[in-house]
């Protein structure tokens, strides 16, 4: 039986982290580590100025006082002798589309499995109802994830239609779509009178061509989308070199 690592970044206690485990439970042997708070947007970060707690709950989950990849990373790497053969983190609340990798807590947690050697898959519902929907597409994924063969520090970001089952059209791979530029931040006034700022709502979609998450999703497809933890971009590698020998001689 296979050996899953279950983490997220809406805590601990989010409903969706308990749909994913109750999908999965009868398929493999579960470890669950989660943030003991919702640590959405908290992206790659580990925590390194303090020590990090992490606490057996009544549910058989552990709970950390960190960041999700603080999580992954004690998941793997923490007390226990034996390592998981997949890390899944989700389900999220709310989808991972496009620019929203970066910032997501949930890719984050996936990407720290990759990068501590696992293979790992990222689930997010673009919605919060039909959570349950989201599960059997993850207990579907994780009962064929041994006949994919991804290239080392690759990923799987999976955004799954906020539909009942019946209404799932089926599977695409896309790429990412890309939003517009971020939104002016909302200002308001504390009960002191003090400024503060809310980071605004995500902004418009600058790219939804037929072949992007945004697209399959808006279509009623589950959709899968690989990624790489390598951002170089090497198409302009000659590029850049050209520039830096023009300012060498300069």
């Amino acid at each position: 039986m296979r050996r899953l690592l279950l983490s997220n970044d809406d805590g601990v206690h989010a409903p969706g982290l308990k749909a994913l485990a109750l999908a999965l439970e009868g398929h493999s042997r579960l470890r669950v580590v989660a943030p003991d708070r919702d640590m959405s947007g908290a992206s790659n970060s580990l925590t390194l100025t303090r020590p990090l707690a992490l606490t057996a709950m009544d549910s058989g989950f552990y709970s950390v006082d960190g960041t999700p990849a603080d999580c992954v990373y004690l998941g793997v790497n923490g007390v226990w002798e034996e390592k998981p053969d997949l890390v899944i983190s989700g389900i999220n609340h709310g989808g991972n589309l496009g620019d929203d990798v970066l910032y997501s807590g949930t890719v984050a947690a996936a990407m720290e499995g990759r990068n501590l050697g696992m293979a790992a898959i990222a689930i997010s519902l673009c919605g919060q109802r039909h959570f349950e929907t989201a599960g059997r597409v993850a207990a579907s994924l994780v009962g064929a994830a041994e006949n994919l063969s991804l290239p080392p520090r690759s990923l799987l970001n999976v955004n799954v239609p906020d539909l009942p089952w019946s209404e799932v059209r089926g599977f695409r791979v896309t790429r990412l779509g890309y939003r517009g530029p971020a939104s002016q931040p909302i200002h308001i006034k504390d009960p002191r009178g003090r400024d503060r700022y809310w980071i605004a709502a995500v902004s418009e979609n600058a790219d939804d061509g037929p072949d992007t998450d945004f697209a399959a999703i808006e279509a009623g497809f589950v959709s899968i989308t690989p990624l790489q933890t390598d951002l170089t971009r090497h198409e302009t590698l000659n590029d850049v070199q050209g520039w830096l020998d023009g300012l060498s001689h300069a």
